[in-house]
C-alpha cells in the first residue's frame, strides 16, 4: 500500500514538473543560463518521474 502512494506521489510530481517547468525555471534557476534549456531538463526530470511512478504502481498492484 505505501509503494502504491508512494507511485502515485511520484506521478504527480512528475506531472506538475512538466506541466510548470517554464515557470519552476523562471523561480530558482533565473541567471543560469538559457532558459529553454532548463525547462528541457525539468521535462525529462518530470517524465522519468512519471514513467517510474506509473510502472512502481503497475508491478505493485
Amino acid at each position: 500500500m505505501i509503494l502504491k502512494i508512494l507511485g502515485l506521489i511520484l506521478v504527480i510530481c512528475g506531472v506538475i514538473w512538466i506541466y510548470d517547468s517554464r515557470r519552476i525555471n523562471r523561480k530558482f534557476f533565473n541567471g543560469l543560463g538559457d532558459q529553454n534549456e532548463g525547462t528541457l531538463g525539468l521535462k525529462i526530470i518530470g517524465t522519468i518521474f512519471c514513467i517510474g511512478g506509473a510502472l512502481l504502481i503497475y508491478f505493485i498492484y
